[in-house]
């Protein structure tokens, strides 16, 4: 998945600034893709440039003014190319694993320890987050945006039940 398709499936729902963009990644994809401000602001502009999203500038009284994305005809049907197109494969790079891989030339049990006990603190912070999500509740859009949200919470209960499973192992 490109950042510059979730860009414009997010803007498809409704126009967007920058700003929001990145609070639309924060509270509802981030269990499955993330970006920083500055990458979104970066795709934002290529995809004007390509003619994808159009930008309205409204003025604000004492603020800047606010600069909406909406999403164009030409963005829409490259939306949907990219949702009939075959699902291309990214392959896993997980440096907590590659780190638990070879942290045994260390011959260190406090430094596995800690290496175990920080992946449990964080995936029991990512799954929270999760769960604190409101879940969409309707069509078939919000069952879907809903499915992909238990998805994340499933894969970080199962990420600490290997957690556990490790240190036992220990």
């Amino acid at each position: 998945m490109s950042l510059r398709h979730c860009i414009l499936a997010l803007v498809d729902l409704r126009p967007m600034t920058g700003y929001d963009l990145k609070k639309a990644f924060d509270g509802s994809v981030a269990h499955f893709w993330s970006a920083d401000q500055a990458q979104i602001y970066r795709t934002l502009a290529r995809l004007e440039a390509d003619g994808l999203v159009e930008v309205e500038v409204i003025p604000q009284a004492g603020k800047p003014d606010r600069r909406e994305h909406r999403i164009t005809a030409e963005g829409s049907s490259e939306l949907s190319r990219w949702l009939r197109s075959p699902a291309e494969h990214e392959p896993d790079r997980e440096p907590f694993l590659a780190r638990i891989f070879f942290a045994g030339r260390e011959n260190d049990p406090a430094l596995i320890r800690a290496l175990i006990g920080e992946r449990r603190a964080e995936a029991q912070r990512r799954r929270d987050a999760l769960r604190s999500l409101p879940a969409p509740d309707g069509d078939l859009a919000a069952r879907l945006r809903t499915a992909t949200l238990r998805n994340g919470v499933l894969h970080l209960e199962a990420e600490l039940a290997w957690v556990d499973e490790l240190e036992r192992t220990l």
